[in-house]
């Protein structure tokens, strides 16, 4: 069977895109994300690309590889044994944040939907910080900190709202929160489980994944499991990008000593599927809806609140690492691009945003990146030259 004239200009385009991004990123020095957002409006502007079934399904793909990598990033035990301060510093910020963002909300008028989005904190767009930057940085550790513990509390207030906005607040939404905190319950079981059984039996853990291993195990049993919590979260009919995560975690939790796939992972996703996923984002976004009044300075608005909320809850982070790493950690945490898109994805379906409130959402998000990617670009270099005179 032929393919359509739309499938091939799609394939060629984003081959095209996928191979290029990286050297406009080195030219223009900005980070390759926003190059790749940027890119991906410009070519459904100009009418290259637009939607198709197998393109939707490969962004969706590689949002979930995304979250996969933000969670092999984490170091759970790290976490866990961090000192009190920290976690205590982690969730004053949080309330922080949270309390900003909702004062100012109100303040300035905001539609319910944008209110309730403009807290929300992901990780994802982390990960390729720490590609970037380099995990060992003091203030990307801060930040995957304060993250993961903020991921956990978003997802969950994603999966009540959209079944509260699906099935109103009955008994459905206690059903779906009561799977939410089982499957949470289960995974911290299973993780004390696993401890236990892979420090009585260590042979496992090279069983499982072989050191030198022709048919890439390692790799098998990561994409394995990968799916298999998908597929969990599927059935719980629970957010799906949390399970993808979890399945990160797993792997960099129990499976630390195969440093090599990490890289290998992270090759796969980084130079193919993440790629995808961002000229995605792109493309969603009607570069003509720039001309409608209110958008551009609507979607500022919702930016600079977001942003501005973040760098003052961040004021408590100074403590832990330093004004300039808690100033970067704040600007990393301030691009949720997944799950302010997938919130006002969820509005503008039930009709509890308009055209205009659903475009200044997703217009915003691709602003926080772009903006909060070159500031910490600039502070980092800035930060490098004089440590000492900065902030």
């Amino acid at each position: 069977m032929a393919a359509s004239d739309n499938s091939i200009s799609i394939i060629l385009t984003l081959s095209f895109l996928i191979w290029l991004s990286p050297y406009i990123s080195k030219l223009v020095k900005i980070p390759t994300p926003p190059i790749e957002i940027i890119l991906g409006s410009l070519v459904t502007y100009w009418g290259l690309v637009s939607t198709h079934e197998y393109f939707d399904i490969l962004a969706k793909v590689g949002f979930l590889y995304l979250m996969f990598l933000a969670g092999m990033e984490v170091n759970l035990k790290q976490i866990i044994n961090s000192p009190k301060i920290i976690l205590q510093k982690s969730l004053v910020f949080l309330a922080l944040m949270t309390f900003f963002t909702t004062v100012l909300g109100f303040a300035f008028g905001l539609n319910a939907i944008v209110i309730v989005s403009m807290p929300l904190i992901s990780i994802g767009i982390l990960a390729t910080l720490s590609k970037e930057y380099g995990k060992d940085e003091n203030w990307i550790q801060l930040a995957f900190i304060v993250g993961v513990i903020g991921e956990v509390i978003s997802i969950a207030a994603l999966t009540v709202i959209d079944a509260a906005i699906m099935v109103g607040f009955g008994f459905e939404l206690l059903v779906k929160m009561g799977y939410l905190l089982l499957f949470i319950l289960a995974i911290y079981i299973a993780y004390r489980l696993l401890r236990v059984v892979f420090w009585w039996y260590p042979e496992l853990k090279n069983f499982l994944m072989p050191h030198d291993d022709t048919s890439d195990q390692n790799i098998r049993l990561a994409i394995a499991l990968f799916f298999i919590l998908i597929a969990i979260m599927l059935l719980l009919h629970l957010e799906v990008a949390f399970g993808a995560f979890i399945a990160g975690v797993a792997i960099s939790t129990f499976f630390h000593h195969e440093k090599r796939l990490e890289e290998k992972m992270s090759s796969l996703g980084f130079g193919f599927l993440v790629p995808i996923f961002f000229i995605y984002v792109g493309a969603s976004f009607d570069l003509k809806a720039l001309a409608l009044e209110g958008i551009v300075s609507g979607a500022l608005l919702i930016m600079g609140i977001m942003i501005a909320s973040r760098i003052a809850g961040g004021y408590v982070l100074h403590a832990i690492g330093g004004k300039s790493d808690a100033f970067l950690a704040s600007l990393s945490l301030s691009m949720p691009l997944t799950l302010m898109i997938a919130v006002a994805t969820i509005g503008y379906e039930v009709r509890m945003i308009d055209i205009l409130t659903y475009y200044q959402l997703i217009l915003a998000s691709l602003f926080e990146i772009i903006v909060a990617m070159i500031s910490i670009k600039l502070i980092y270099v800035l930060k490098q030259i004089a440590p000492n005179q900065l902030l």
